[in-house]
């Protein structure tokens, strides 16, 4: 009995010693280290030194200092501010078509010479005269004034007997400035008598350059000393006021812009208020030349006009036309002048492939003066329309 208790006494006493082996190992292992303390994201990083404004050279943008909580310990974002647009001094508009005589002349002359050409010819039959039509018609001239023209050329050189090149290029320069017309009010009319500011509405379809000529036509104000107000009631063409706001910018005119897809009737009505509060000399209200919603074009045109009438009547109705459409354009001129009264035409794209008859057949159509003409895509290149200049550009030297 006592042999079988020893061995119980020895056994625990072996279980015990290598449990304490086992403990002893486990406590002599190496633990991991900690993880590292996460950064404290609520204090921001020390400021930089910045200098004093006066320190920057004016020539150069201003830098300012964007403090961004970044968790990696980067450094600030240093972000430069836009430089404020240069004011720009526009082209004087005095002589200003003359200048781009040249232009003008390169693409359009083809007319005259082609008429100089066949009036030239030593026998005038039938055939030839038909000819003279199809080149006055292909020119965009229009039926009606072509018969005009042909009739007075046939009578007169009949009468004239003897045909020198001098004297067809003087009657067919007298010829086409009576068609064309040299007694119309050609004017954009911007100072009204009995109070500031003029107002301008600018209508017509997009793609015609409606929105470059009125911007064009901001600088064409302030190159004669015009101070200018611009409305940009085109809602609903995407960047439409974006560009115009950029061509006011370029000479220090102030834009009157709303909310994409807004009223045009609503922002033209604010241009009008702004500019008398600011007592400038002119507003300019570029209108939508489509529209995305059930309200039709011309219905938002007249609403636009009725609007802006409350403020005081307007003094111009200018369409701006593309020059190189056509008979397209007669008839977005129908469109155009049953709903606003048009006081004065602008043609764009007189330039390149555009013909100079067009000048004539929508002054016949409307009943109104061609006053400005865009001649390229230059800031400067909207010239007032004079009359003798063009002829003498269609027929050259």
């Amino acid at each position: 009995m006592e042999t079988v208790i020893l061995a119980v006494v020895i056994a625990v006493v072996v279980l015990g010693a290598l449990g304490g082996l086992v403990i002893g190992s486990r406590r002599k292992k190496p633990l991991p280290p900690p993880p590292p303390a996460a950064p404290d994201i609520t204090a921001p990083p020390a400021e930089p030194h910045v200098g004093d404004e006066a320190e920057t050279p004016r020539d150069e943008p201003r830098r300012t200092i964007e403090e961004v909580d970044l968790p990696d310990g980067s450094a600030p974002v240093v972000v430069e501010e836009p430089p404020a647009p240069e004011i720009e001094i526009p082209e004087p508009t005095a002589g200003r078509l003359v200048r781009l005589r040249a232009r003008l002349s390169r693409s359009q002359n083809a007319l005259g010479k082609g008429l100089l050409t066949l009036l030239s010819r030593e026998h005038l039959d039938d055939d030839t005269w038909e000819e003279i039509e199809d080149t006055l018609l292909t020119a965009d001239v229009g039926v009606q004034p072509t018969t005009e023209l042909v009739e007075r050329l046939r009578e007169r050189v009949k009468v004239l007997g003897t045909r020198t090149p001098e004297e067809l290029r003087g009657l067919l320069r007298e010829e086409l400035l009576n068609l064309v017309g040299t007694d119309a009010d050609r004017v954009v009319k911007t100072e009204p008598a009995d109070r500031k500011p003029g107002i301008v509405m600018v209508v017509g379809v997009n793609g015609t350059g409606k929105t470059t000529t009125t911007g064009k036509l901001a600088r064409v104000l302030v190159a004669d000393g015009r101070t200018v107000v611009l409305g940009a009631a085109d809602t609903f063409r995407a960047a439409a006021a974006d560009q115009l706001q950029t061509w006011g910018e370029r000479v220090g005119a102030y834009t009157v812009r709303g909310p994409e897809a807004g009223d045009p009737a609503s922002v033209a009505f604010d241009a009008v208020k702004e500019g008398k509060e600011m007592g400038v000399d002119v507003v300019l209200i570029d209108t939508a030349g489509r529209l995305h919603t059930k309200t039709g074009l011309m219905d938002e045109l007249g609403k636009v006009k009725r609007v802006v009438e409350k403020h005081a009547p307007l003094d111009e109705v200018l369409l701006v036309l593309d020059a190189t459409t056509g008979q397209n354009g007669l008839i977005q001129a129908r469109v155009f002048a049953e709903v606003v009264d048009i006081t004065g035409i602008v043609l764009t794209k007189l330039d390149g492939t555009a013909k100079g008859g067009i000048v004539i057949a929508v002054q016949r159509e409307l009943g109104v003066p061609v006053k400005l003409i865009g001649l390229g895509e230059g800031a400067d290149d909207l010239a007032p329309f004079e009359p003798e200049a063009f002829v003498d550009a269609l027929i050259g030297d």
